[in-house]
């Protein structure tokens, strides 16, 4: 699957939280910060544990894992802390006309610039 994706109204999600959804097969985490959001795999890369459910930290933009406490970078991916060593999925997301739109297959810069109305 390729393109963007229409996953949920941005004011459906709860600020400062992950939220769980499936994408053509793979389990993904949309974190809302305000009016950014970030999407990365929903799956600890220590163990398989879902993050959605896991500690959000706004001010460092990082997800904890909660069953290990490893730490990962929303932005980037990267496994912050012992015991995860490898990185997880992340997805470039935007947010327009208040929908979050996941723009499947992209992985590079993933946070979503503030909302823009046409």
């Amino acid at each position: 699957m390729t393109g963007s994706v229409d996953v949920a109204a941005l004011d459906d999600l709860v600020d400062g939280e992950g939220t769980a959804f499936e994408l053509d097969g793979r389990r993904v985490s949309v974190v809302r910060l305000g009016d950014r959001v970030y999407v990365v795999g929903d799956t600890c890369s220590h163990e398989k544990v879902s993050l959605s459910g896991g500690i959000v930290d706004e001010d460092a933009c990082t997800i904890e894992c909660p069953k290990h406490g490893s730490e990962f970078d929303l932005r980037t991916g990267e496994a912050l802390t012992l015991p995860a060593i490898r990185p997880i999925p992340t997805y470039a997301a935007r947010v327009l006309d208040g929908r979050v739109l996941i723009d499947v297959g992209a992985e590079n810069d993933h946070t979503s610039p503030p909302e823009v109305s046409p």
